[in-house]
């Protein structure tokens, strides 16, 4: 287990080591954080929007120096949609052409596969590590769980791969179920 420090530090490292695809998979629907986050829940949804373009290049410049490698992301939705995640698809709207591959699912898709328990948050560095990404009852970033077992991995790109696979590409997605909505409400 890493603390949220610990985990940012342990990421970056590996992440310039990546041999494989890096991927990404998101359950959560809210989250908490991010300045541009933050505009958006004080009732900016400009200045959020704003920040999100600047975040977005200050990450391009952190991931450049990286070899380059297939980056994707599945994102799982439930209806209706969260401000936050109304917040964050306008984040991958800006990333997905230039830097990843997005893919969307209806949480209605995967319902089979969450016995028990949502599907985690994962970040998978190629063969390199996988972390379990957690979060506090909040939804602040609260650290993460490293996995080294490459078999672990394996299997769970397997699963990744399949999931991806059965998404929605992003853009259509984005620009039928999001793009048409009005600027979100957050009460605090």
């Amino acid at each position: 287990m890493l603390s949220a420090d610990e985990y940012l530090d342990d990421f970056w490292p590996n992440f310039h080591q990546i041999d494989d695809v890096f991927w990404k998979l998101e359950r959560r629907q809210s989250f908490r954080g991010r300045p541009s986050w933050v505009a958006m829940v004080e009732g900016d949804w400009d200045r959020s929007l704003k920040l999100l373009d600047d975040g977005a290049g200050a990450a391009r410049g952190r991931e450049r120096p990286a070899k380059r490698f297939r980056r994707r992301r599945i994102r799982i939705v439930e209806q209706p949609v969260t401000p936050y995640l109304q917040w964050e698809m306008h984040l991958l709207a800006v990333r997905d052409a230039a830097v990843e591959q997005v893919r969307v699912l209806d949480s209605g898709e995967v319902a089979e596969i969450e016995v028990g328990r949502r599907l985690p948050e994962l970040v998978v560095l190629g063969t390199v590590a996988m972390y379990e990404v957690t979060y506090d009852e909040s939804g602040t970033h609260s650290g993460a769980r490293r996995i080294d077992d490459r078999e672990v991995i394996a299997a769970c790109q397997g699963e990744l791969d399949k999931l991806f696979e059965r998404g929605e590409e992003f853009r259509p997605y984005y620009e039928r179920e999001i793009l048409p909505l009005p600027a979100p409400r957050v009460s605090v």
